[in-house]
């Protein structure tokens, strides 16, 4: 039985430091890669809100807000900057004459920016529409 025992040495001390270190190496590459996941998941989460924003208020242009030539402003939870444009577009054709038609077409541009945490410039996303309106009388 002594016998036995003397052919068992195990591990000597370089090989478990060589697995801890092959192990951190490994935990380290994994937390790394489930961090990017979570940042990627945080800046979808903020063009999502940001395009949500945008559409709405594309959608306010015509029903809440006239068709005008204006410009308004404002934030959405103190992240979200915003600004929409409303102005008349203008055609140029020798063919057509387009101020005789009852309607106007309006260009429509929302803009909405936020700041990035972790980036130097400011995230922006900017959608725009035409509208058509009868003319005003």
């Amino acid at each position: 039985m002594s016998r036995l025992r003397s052919n068992q040495q195990g591990f000597s001390l370089l090989e478990i430091l060589i697995a801890f270190s092959i192990l951190a190496l490994s935990l380290g590459i994994v937390l790394k890669i489930f961090s990017a996941g979570v940042r990627t998941a945080q800046v979808t989460g903020d063009y999502t809100t940001a395009m949500q924003i945008a559409q709405n208020l594309l959608n306010q242009a015509g029903s809440e807000r006239p068709l005008k030539t204006a410009e308004f402003q404002g934030s959405e939870a103190g992240v979200y900057h915003w600004y929409l444009r409303i102005s008349p577009q203008q055609f140029v054709s020798p063919a057509l004459r387009f101020d005789d038609l009852p309607v106007a077409l309006f260009h429509i541009i929302a803009h909405v920016e936020w700041d990035a945490k972790q980036h130097a410039e400011a995230r922006v996303i900017e959608l725009t529409t035409w509208k058509l309106a009868t003319k005003d009388e």
